[in-house]
């Protein structure tokens, strides 16, 4: 027997291929299923079972294109209901694999259908625990994102103490947990960097484990400091539910590359969002008029979730030379699936036929301060909330990125505006946004807080622990 976590850091997301005896079994697959194929062919396995522990928010399954190109069918706990051909388990239901078999524990609270997946070896002892979204490293799921008319926050966080008492926290402490994400991801609030663990370990030093904790006191626990879930959630979880098109038809549909006067020609037909996702420091350097810049070196798809409300907008691309493919399929993977074509060359195609471009002003720390020195001037701080209490610049004006177009009236347009977050990154995003929307006395700080703070040259605000702070 062999379990495999395959790991995407952009979306702190865990899909597991586990094979015993040529049999296989995929679990919470991403939306890109070639590979799970492809490793299957090269053990000389069948795929046997797509298992989804429940309907994913965050990301679009890839559980349709990998059950059509194979035959294994779809596997959901108690309560889905799909619109889409699944066998819906029935708690305590087991599926043979190889040598080994899964036992489905049916966990609701995150959402009622969340189920974990069970593996018992060949002797019958239970080793991993495949937990989705019910329980993580460090932390347990949300129980804001499936709320129904008669279902509130408290309600579901409730059938989640139950769910961990009663189904997970009864099994052996050496079984091996692996959950469907990490740290980084909107799906807790205080998930680990570490992926996997021991599950005696996390009866140790999860909070939501405590042995002696009462419900009262694990609804006010989960459910305090949850932040605004993106706009994209629901969309997504629709998508899983409902059904989706073919991984290869988003595809196609998004490879068509364009001139710059077929871009521009596109642009004014379709009111398609000008994507840009070269770096930052790349980007302020010259880039199309309106377009918004999300670097594919960070947070990409995460980000292009919270801040593009709508999964059906359309999409024009502009990319470095060669990520074209990787851009695209990193906004399919949250359901992003109407990209229309990039720009054939990159930036340089479109400089090279003489059309306009636009900049963003960076500056350093060290000119910021040279500034501060000087005059009384604006700096807005884009960072989340719980990074702005932790600690600021004095003086600094906090309009976190998330929320920027809620807050759009707060950023002045007649007065000069610095604009840093903590690295760089989210800076850029929200200065180009700002820049589309017909805000120009903004300059971006390069290197954000990061650089700030080493710089040595600013009054800060006394530093306060992030793991005191309400989340946010």
């Amino acid at each position: 027997m062999k379990i495999e976590q395959i790991y995407t850091g952009c979306l702190a997301q865990g899909a597991y291929y586990i094979e015993s005896e040529g049999e296989v079994a995929v679990i919470d697959p991403l939306r890109e299923v070639t590979p799970y194929i492809e490793r299957a062919a090269k053990d000389g396995a069948t795929i046997k079972y797509v298992f989804e522990t429940h309907f994913h928010a965050d990301f679009v399954s890839g559980h349709l294109d990998l059950s059509q190109k194979t035959g294994a069918p779809i596997i959901y706990g108690p309560n889905a209901k799909t619109g889409f051909d699944a066998h819906i388990a029935t708690d305590g239901e087991e599926f043979p694999l190889g040598k080994v078999k899964f036992k489905v524990l049916h966990t609701p609270g995150h959402t009622m259908e969340s189920t974990c997946y069970l593996l018992i070896d060949e002797n019958g002892q239970e080793k991993a625990l495949f937990s989705g979204d019910t329980l993580f490293i460090g932390d347990v799921g949300r129980p804001d994102l499936a709320q129904k008319s008669d279902l509130t926050i408290n309600d579901l966080a409730g059938h989640l103490y139950d769910s961990l008492r009663n189904k997970v926290m009864t099994l052996p402490d050496d079984v091996v947990v692996y959950p469907a994400h990490g740290a980084g991801s909107a799906c807790g609030k205080n998930m680990s960097k570490e992926t996997t663990d021991l599950l005696g370990n996390q009866k140790k030093f999860n909070y939501a484990l405590r042995a002696n904790m009462t419900k009262e006191e694990f609804i006010a626990e989960v459910t305090n400091g949850l932040a605004k879930p993106p706009q994209y959630f629901p969309q997504n979880v629709k998508m899983n539910k409902e059904g989706y098109e073919s991984i290869d038809v988003v595809m196609e549909r998004g490879a068509q590359a364009l001139s710059a006067a077929a871009f521009e020609a596109a642009a004014n037909e379709t009111g398609a969002v000008i994507l840009d996702t070269r770096g930052a420091q790349v980007f302020n350097k010259g880039f199309i008029p309106n377009s918004i810049n999300i670097g594919l070196k960070g947070d990409f798809a995460p980000w292009v979730g919270a801040l593009v409300p709508d999964v059906k907008q359309e999409i024009l691309l502009v990319t470095e030379v060669g990520q074209e493919e990787e851009a695209i399929l990193r906004l399919a993977r949250v359901g992003y699936d109407n990209v229309i074509g990039y720009l054939e060359g990159g930036i340089e195609t479109w400089v090279a036929s003489g059309q306009e471009v636009d900049t963003i002003t960076s500056i350093t720390p060290d000119e910021l301060a040279d500034k501060m020195a000087e005059e009384k001037v604006l700096v807005i701080d884009v960072r989340r909330p719980s990074e702005f209490s932790a600690e600021h610049i004095d003086g600094a004006k906090s309009l976190p990125l998330d929320y920027i177009s809620e807050l759009m009236a707060e950023f002045p347009k007649d007065q000069t505006m610095y604009i840093h977050c903590a690295g760089g990154y989210r800076s850029m995003i929200a200065s180009s946004i700002l820049k589309s929307r017909g805000y120009d006395n903004l300059i971006d700080i390069a290197g954000g807080f990061a650089a700030i703070s080493k710089s040595g040259r600013f009054t800060l605000t006394d530093y306060v622990c992030p793991s005191t702070l309400k989340k946010s």
